[in-house]
């Protein structure tokens, strides 16, 4: 969750790995009704104190009002969006863990399964903060002939990627560590896309260090950069597209698959314009889905430009009175 300041790479993790495996723990003693009882002052003590988190949450959950028929507002509210978030941590370890049972998952499009496991092309899969993404690993049992590579930013989370270490290290999927997307993991990547693997990938998130290729593109009604990380790597391997979103309803997982793009290319001169194109075709599926779960997409920072200019301008208010103070 978020501090004032910061890009998201660069925050802290909420938590240790002796409360996530408190938790966990309560989990294996007392099942989902005992791990509720300790999670409630565990979200409780992380919603007081991060008011940067809170004010964020608050932001978006502002906006879905606004994108929402009135009957569909009723619960909209910061505390259930971080408890949300809490119960989705639960569900990511459990997933690690093998207890994600297969009845546990509905394929909501099972013909674009079927023709992923029929093709064998390779290719990627843009994935988001919406949901469970590690629910993804499904995707491995479902089809296990089919290599899936997830790219994951792990010192964000180390902690909490540790402990999904130590409870499963024989996982169907295999995760894979990038900061940066160098010539040299380009190649690697491409070599397993030519081998039939399909890579993971957060269409979310700007780059991990600043400064690198974003489009501002509306979503969900206002200004929003996101990366053109996912995009500019498709092009490159000139491999199928596909988006997946995975959705908990009715105390199950929801996986949605669908074709993207058969293949993402563009002339030189109109490479921007269709780069923005695809950037922005992909917010308007996320706006989609999000307006299906509203309370389970996690971004607890600034995500939207005016958000980041209140911040920037808050901050400055701030230092110029602690000067004069």
């Amino acid at each position: 969750m978020a501090e004032a300041g910061k890009h998201w790479a660069g925050i802290g993790e909420a938590g240790t790995l002796l409360g996530m495996k408190s938790l966990l723990l309560a989990y294996r003693l007392f099942g989902r009704t005992g791990f509720r009882i300790f999670l409630l002052p565990v979200m409780a003590y992380f919603y007081l104190t991060r008011s940067e988190s809170r004010r964020a949450s608050k932001a978006y959950l502002q906006r879905m009002l606004d994108q929402l028929p009135p009957e569909q507002h009723s619960g909209l509210s910061p505390f259930r969006h971080f408890w949300c978030f809490g119960e989705i941590l639960l569900d990511k370890l459990l997933v690690w863990m093998g207890h994600i049972r297969h009845e546990d998952v509905v394929f909501e499009t099972p013909d674009a399964f079927d023709e992923i496991d029929r093709n064998r092309s390779g290719g990627i899969i843009i994935v988001s903060h919406l949901g469970n993404t590690e629910v993804c690993s499904a995707l491995a049992h479902q089809l296990p002939d089919v290599g899936v590579t997830m790219l994951v930013y792990t010192r964000h989370a180390e902690k909490f990627n540790r402990l999904m270490k130590q409870t499963n290290d024989t996982a169907a999927i295999n995760l894979m560590q990038v900061t940066d997307m160098s010539p040299a993991t380009a190649m690697l990547l491409s070599e397993r896309v030519a081998s039939g693997e399909y890579i993971v990938i957060a269409g979310d998130r700007t780059p991990v260090h600043g400064g690198g290729r974003t489009s501002t593109v509306s979503f969900l009604g206002d200004e929003a950069e996101f990366p053109q990380g996912a995009f500019i790597l498709a092009s490159l391997l000139r491999c199928p597209v596909y988006l997946m979103f995975c959705l908990k309803e009715s105390d199950r997982y929801h996986l949605y698959l669908e074709q993207f793009s058969e293949q993402l290319s563009w002339p030189r001169k109109s490479r921007n314009e269709g780069l923005q194109r695809a950037v922005q075709d992909y917010a308007n599926r996320l706006a989609e889905y999000c307006r299906r779960a509203p309370l389970q997409w996690f971004n607890f920072f600034p995500f939207w430009l005016a958000d980041q200019d209140k911040n920037r301008s808050s901050e400055h208010e701030c230092s110029q009175s602690k000067k004069h103070s």
